[in-house]
């Protein structure tokens, strides 16, 4: 201390500088500690920290009895006399809920699926789901829209009531650019319109849309004072995913933590906006992290991936497997195919849906990967506060280009897991919980009669579980990867910028 008060009065601009570069540094420090602290309150909402045991113990059980589409079709809504069109059929949710329809006894004839991607998923195409037709469609052309839509039906279901579920989108989760609204409202926003467009003309009398959870979610800021961040912590850093923003004016661009959910957002209101008597239509909201398939970017990218930075070891989180979140879909369907039901409170609103137990921590969801999967798997911890501030360089290089257009052709563009480094990350990547309160309402009361079928702790276990069958014995050269919903946007957004290019 005498030698820095010294330096002071020697020195007074060099020792101005060093107390900033302590204080900078004390700064960074908490907003580091606060990052990577369980906060009491959350805490006593969490489940009990996963064992191994107890992973052991439920892997153990569920060789013996598995979780899957047949062995839960006990709780799906009962059959109803109808076709159906799955937009993003192929998917995570999609695949489930077509999955589903054909365990409760739809005819694969009765069912047709339109998406962009070829149907690649092992349980369907080892099941009659591989009967269902799959209609190659791009719906951000209404052109390609309306032919998936128009083709004509087998005589057998051609004159049945028709259910469009839509859930085809891109997720780009970690972007809040204008650049990357623009890529996301062509899909998610006007693919959105086309598919309203194309369930009229084809006469379609219910729509189920799959939202985003993280719609509700605010930007959280860490860069605050130092007495707040100390006594309360960074601003928005737990938040409760819900409808409630649903019952207020659609919020501005920027006050939606990324450009995904400002175009979800606007997507949700343009479908349940259109609920009228002959078009009831509804949305669910899967919370924040969707798992049930090596698909999924929840378990599905850390079981693809060898080793997995972290820093998020303590961050509470709600999951929703896919096979819960198909199943809300179900149940809305079966309230709106009521021809009366347009004026029912549940007829042109959104439901946030998450699994039937309270949250979890990311470290024990990676936990669980380490211990139970046949293939190598570890985390590598990292500074949290270090991550934080090179995203906002990411970001920042990032956007140069979209400022200044001369640079495109000098600066190289960032690809794979470092474009997605940005500060919106940090806003999914933190404290979200949610609960089944309103969806799972009686539907007398309101709310869709939701029970989920699988727990979290369940569902992660048997995904693993089918992963190890999978892959034991498999040499690492023979081990499969698979593609994930993040990566897959990547890919449909370069498609479009060759085509652009193409036509110069």
């Amino acid at each position: 201390m005498d030698r820095l008060l010294h330096l002071l009065v020697q020195h007074p601009i060099a020792g101005g500088a060093t107390i900033l570069a302590i204080g900078l540094f004390m700064y960074l420090a908490l907003i580091n500690n606060r990052m990577c602290a369980l906060p009491d309150d959350l805490a006593k909402i969490t489940q009990p920290k996963w064992t191994e045991e107890r992973l052991r113990e439920t892997y153990t059980r569920l060789e013996k009895n598995p979780i899957n589409v047949e062995t839960t079709k006990a709780g799906l809504p009962p059959k109803l006399d109808r076709r159906y069109i799955v937009t993003g059929g192929c998917g995570l949710v999609g695949g489930y809920l077509v999955l589903q329809l054909l365990a409760r006894g739809q005819s694969p004839e009765s069912i047709r699926i339109v998406d962009f991607q070829k149907m690649h998923r092992k349980d369907m195409l080892e099941s009659s789901a591989r009967d269902v037709e799959v209609i190659h469609t791009d719906v951000s052309s209404p052109a390609s829209t309306d032919a998936a839509f128009k083709k004509p039906w087998p005589k057998s279901v051609a004159k049945l009531p028709l259910t469009v579920f839509h859930t085809a989108a891109v997720i780009v989760p970690s972007d809040r650019t204008r650049s990357a609204y623009t890529f996301l409202e062509r899909i998610n926003i006007e693919g959105s319109k086309n598919i309203l467009a194309a369930s009229r003309r084809a006469g379609a009398d219910v729509l189920v849309y799959t939202a985003s959870a993280s719609i509700a979610i605010r930007f959280v800021e860490f860069f605050i004072s130092p007495w707040r961040m100390f006594r309360r912590g960074p601003r928005n850093f737990a938040q409760q995913l819900n409808e409630v923003d649903f019952f207020r004016p659609l919020r501005p661009f920027d006050q939606f933590y990324s450009a995904y959910a400002a175009s979800k957002a606007t997507a949700e209101r343009i479908i349940c906006d259109a609920n009228c008597e002959t078009l009831r239509t509804g949305s669910i909201r899967p919370a924040n992290g969707i798992y049930g398939h090596p698909t999924d970017n929840t378990v599905g990218t850390p079981l693809n991936s060898a080793v997995m930075p972290a820093w998020a070891y303590k961050v509470v989180n709600s999951f929703v497997h896919g096979m819960n979140c198909s199943v809300a879909h179900l149940n809305f369907e079966a309230v709106l195919a009521d021809p009366r039901s347009s004026t029912a409170p549940q007829a042109g609103r959104p439901f946030a849906v998450t699994d039937p137990n309270p949250p979890i921590l990311f470290g024990d969801l990676w936990f669980a990967i380490e211990k139970l999967s046949v293939t190598p798997f570890r985390t590598m911890s990292l500074v949290a506060v270090q991550m934080l501030l090179l995203s906002y360089a990411i970001e920042a290089y990032i956007k140069l280009p979209q400022r200044f257009p001369v640079l495109k052709n000098i600066l190289p563009p960032l690809t794979g897991d470092t474009k997605h480094l940005q500060p919106a990350l940090f806003s999914i990547v933190t404290h979200l919980y949610a609960t089944n309160d309103p969806v799972s309402k009686p539907v007398k009361e309101g709310g869709l009669d939701y029970r989920g079928l699988v727990q979290t702790m369940d569902g992660v276990t048997q995904e693993l579980l089918d992963w190890n069958l999978e892959h034991q014995g498999l040499d690492k050269s023979a081990w499969i990867k698979y593609r994930s919903s993040v990566s897959m946007a990547d890919e449909i957004e370069n498609i479009g910028h060759a085509a652009k290019a193409m036509q110069k």
